[in-house]
């Protein structure tokens, strides 16, 4: 997959793309679908995103809500068959620009799009003026087309990120995947941390959840990919989402356990899926009766992600 990172400038072979347009955050069945939309046999498929979230950009001061990075959401993008990855840097000249402005100079004349899908509630513009009906007005005056993508629901309720944030600080994250389509995944790098969980004998892989909404904090049944390095591929474990309240007051973090693994992981990229809450956090009287816990915590997580 080829990413851009800016709109002026590109060479003929970068533009004429067929793209889906939109934040994507969580990228859950209605970002697939209007990706899928976009699939042309006379165009190669794009994505238009940007970075950083718009809502990030005007309110930087906000409690964090992002469901995934923006490697994690390049990296799901060419899993599903993305070529190009249009990621604009969202900043005050984008910001200012009107609706009309937006699709001329980016869409039309930047890009050289031959084809955009949004969904049915996308706004683009200044003070997010413009709306679907404006696009298609603009598509058909500058020489591209516009599908406007249905809202896709279930149970009478639509699939969005809004909705998947609830379930994850419910500490449901099956519901959380049954709207995302997969698992909902915390990629990252190992960190280096305290290095109790060795102590412990319970050594663990150390990520940061800076920036991203937090799940329900507590102990987690977890599928591990490990992405890249001399250990790649799939384990299964468990994981502890938190702030680690029996050892002060910490950042909160994620740590996983892999099952039946042994090497270093220092550096490495993973992505850990939420399968199952098993319980919350606890400040245990001891150590003793915390390693009893992550015993029984391991046998239930090992019992959940048997059956899957």
């Amino acid at each position: 997959m080829q990413v851009f990172h800016h709109w002026t400038g590109l060479d003929p072979d970068a533009r004429g793309a067929s793209v889906a347009m939109g934040n994507f955050d969580g990228l859950h069945l209605g970002h697939r679908a209007v990706i899928d939309m976009a699939r042309r046999d006379d165009a190669p498929l794009g994505v238009l995103t940007f970075e950083p979230h718009p809502r990030a950009f005007f309110n930087p001061e906000a409690a964090p809500f992002r469901l995934m990075n923006a490697q994690a959401r390049a990296h799901r993008l060419e899993m599903l068959g993305v070529e190009r990855l249009y990621e604009l840097p969202f900043d005050a000249t984008l910001s200012q620009l009107s609706a009309r402005d937006f699709a001329v100079r980016v869409l039309h004349e930047g890009l050289g799009i031959r084809h955009v899908v949004i969904g049915a509630d996308f706004c683009f513009g200044k003070g997010r003026a413009g709306n679907a009906s404006d696009l298609l007005a603009f598509g058909a005056d500058l020489g591209f087309d516009v599908t406007v993508a249905d809202l896709v629901t279930h149970d009478d309720q639509v699939f969005s990120s809004t909705a998947i944030r609830a379930a994850l600080t419910d500490g449901a994250p099956r519901r959380a995947a049954r709207m995302l389509g997969h698992w909902h995944r915390i990629e990252g790098p190992v960190l280096h941390g305290e290095k109790r969980g060795r102590e412990l004998g319970y050594p663990t892989a150390n990520m940061s959840i800076d920036g991203l909404h937090p799940p329900r904090f507590g102990v987690y049944a977890v599928l591990v990919d490990v992405l890249d390095g001399p250990h790649t591929g799939r384990y299964h474990g468990v994981a502890s989402m938190g702030v680690r309240p029996m050892f002060g007051v910490n950042t909160p973090n994620l740590e996983t356990f892999l099952f039946d693994f042994k090497g270093d992981l220092y550096g490495a990229r993973l992505s850990v899926a939420l399968v199952e809450h098993l319980r919350d956090e606890v400040a245990y009287e001891g150590v003793d009766k915390l390693i009893a816990q992550m015993d029984a915590d391991s046998l239930q997580a090992q019992a959940v992600l048997s059956a899957l």
